[in-house]
């Protein structure tokens, strides 16, 4: 039986989908916000919320159009603005996260991203301040496909980029590839590559990142998601956050490099640890929990 309940948060004028393990019997003065990755959902966060949650107060969160928080029509720069539309952003989940600290947990917080959920976490320390007790970046999210990292040497890309940028503002041509890839065949052959020892790839897990995606108006994120070609990077946020960091890295993420990861603890002071995981990949929390948690807690019980 789970430890979690599901609740609704209001923020301006959405649902938000948040949870809070079961709590200890003894008063807990550490706070844990577990945010997801791209196309993942609070239940991403199945193996570790509740043992968390066993010294802390360990919340998770649905980012704005993702799992069963609300899901607004992506609005792109150049659109006009319509009722119930958005543009998806980080500064628009690092609000998110930032608000949620401030509205509903109330006291300094740790917190942990995946993937994209890494930038929104650093976006929500830089409006925290101190606030933010620290941050945990498990295969934070490098966005290789940002106009800020096209090499101009790359004279293909160069010219292709223009090309490619104006497909996928088309809804026709985002909303046909949500559909391909939210199936459970999909998904199945995506984790196969994300999770490389396959370790906790499960009918749950499958059920975890589809079910979602069924809802009316998920591929709306998605749409907003890959237009994001100018945003912000890690590397654009290190240096606003004074906060101390910890990097967890799958040892064989297919997408995130870790000899970037290896470069970003070289070259910023308050990165204190970056922490391995063999034969992991770019979800190490779902794959390898039982490792991930406790270098989670490793680096809480050294900063708190």
């Amino acid at each position: 039986m789970s430890l979690k309940e599901s609740k609704i948060w209001k923020w301006r004028s959405w649902d938000i989908s948040w949870s809070l393990s079961k709590k200890f019997d003894n008063k807990n003065d550490i706070n844990i916000l577990l945010v997801h990755g791209f196309g993942a959902s609070k239940e991403h966060w199945r193996h570790n919320q509740d043992t968390l949650g066993k010294y802390s107060n360990c919340f998770s969160i649905d980012l704005l159009g993702f799992g069963a928080s609300s899901q607004p029509s992506a609005r792109l720069d150049y659109e006009p603005f319509k009722a119930n539309s958005v543009k998806y952003s980080f500064d628009l989940w690092g609000e998110q996260i930032a608000s949620f600290c401030s509205e509903v947990i109330k006291s300094p917080v740790y917190l942990v991203g995946n993937s994209i959920g890494g930038v929104v976490v650093l976006k929500a320390a830089e409006i925290l301040k101190d606030n933010c007790n620290g941050l945990i970046l498990i295969d934070c999210a490098q966005r290789t496909m940002d106009d800020k990292r096209l090499k101009r040497s790359n004279i293909l890309m160069n010219l292709l980029r223009p090309v490619l940028k104006t497909i996928v503002r088309q809804r026709i041509i985002s909303n046909t590839l949500f559909k391909r890839a939210a199936n459970p065949k999909v998904i199945k052959e995506i984790l196969k590559k994300a999770y490389p020892s396959e370790q906790n790839i499960d009918e749950e897990l499958i059920e975890i990142l589809y079910k979602p995606s069924q809802r009316k108006n998920s591929k709306e994120a998605f749409r907003g998601f890959i237009n994001l070609f100018d945003d912000y990077l890690a590397t654009d946020l290190f240096e606003k956050v004074q906060t101390s960091i910890q990097l967890i890295w799958g040892e064989k993420d297919p997408w995130e490099s870790l000899a970037e990861a290896q470069y970003w603890y070289r070259s910023y002071t308050n990165i204190l640890r970056l922490d391995i995981i063999k034969n992991a990949g770019h979800c190490p929390h779902d794959e390898n929990p039982h490792e991930t948690n406790k270098l989670i807690t490793a680096f809480i019980q050294e900063t708190k």
